[in-house]
């Protein structure tokens, strides 16, 4: 039997996994299957076989969720005061991001597309702690509050302006 210490030390925990493949199925280029699950398992080939097929059934899920239109429930960290930590779900997203950076960039280029992307990338935090954004520390966790509320219904809406409005 293997167990979760039997992963490749790249593999990504859940979360990201979850926010990478949400990315994956928004994104206007499709990404091959060895790609991505290299890229979310550390190495597909070496990857237990029923790990690789829950992150196959994983996008496929929000793939379906997605073309139906209805708003996602990422896959989110709770902290024991119960809080929901959303940071690691948009480092994932991201992630997928950065394999088709120019795709991407063409859609963050439209106001649409920059107002859609915002609550995500309010998440990118330096390893100091530090927004990327330059969002002040005082208003940080309002601020990334406010964006984890909106990941289910923005998510949806960039899957929409990606295929109706991003030029291929």
């Amino acid at each position: 039997m293997r167990r979760s210490d039997d992963a490749h030390p790249d593999s990504m925990g859940i979360s990201d996994l979850d926010g990478f493949l949400t990315g994956v199925a928004c994104g206007a280029d499709l990404i091959p299957e060895k790609e991505w699950l290299d890229h979310a398992l550390g190495d597909a080939d070496e990857a237990p076989d029923p790990i690789a097929h829950i992150a196959r059934k994983m996008l496929q899920e929000i793939q379906a969720q997605l073309e139906k239109g209805q708003p996602i429930e990422p896959v989110l960290w709770e902290s024991r005061e119960g809080g929901v930590i959303a940071m690691d779900w948009c480092e994932g997203f991201m992630d997928a991001v950065k394999m088709r950076p120019e795709r991407w960039d063409a859609f963050v280029q439209t106001d649409e597309g920059s107002k859609l992307m915002l609550p995500i990338l309010v998440h990118m935090i330096d390893d100091e702690g530090n927004s990327a954004m330059g969002i002040p520390q005082g208003e940080l966790d309002a601020t990334l509050d406010t964006a984890t509320e909106a990941l289910s219904t923005i998510v949806p809406a960039i899957y929409r302006h990606i295929r109706m409005v991003t030029p291929n």
